[in-house]
């Protein structure tokens, strides 16, 4: 499953984010939404307006959930 973290610069939840990815040794895409527009317009769509957005196959969040993280870290080396 591809997990997508959608980011800012200075960013304190996304920083958290991807350290929790990091430590549950998830593979993971970032997008800078500052540096894509394109990106920026795909979450707005999603109804978010704050970052970090997560996309986890067909599942999507913002902000930091660790349990929404090791469920999808789990799901992606098909444990869960």
């Amino acid at each position: 499953m591809e997990i997508k973290v959608y980011t800012r610069p200075n960013c304190q939840p996304c920083k958290a984010t991807k350290k929790k990815l990091d430590q549950l040794g998830a593979v993971y895409t970032l997008v800078d939404v500052t540096e894509d527009a394109e990106a920026r317009d795909a979450i707005r769509a999603l109804g978010y307006k704050q970052a970090p957005v997560v996309v986890a196959g067909d599942q999507h969040w913002s902000g930091f959930s660790p349990d929404n993280l090791k469920w999808a870290a789990a799901v992606q080396r098909g444990v869960a």
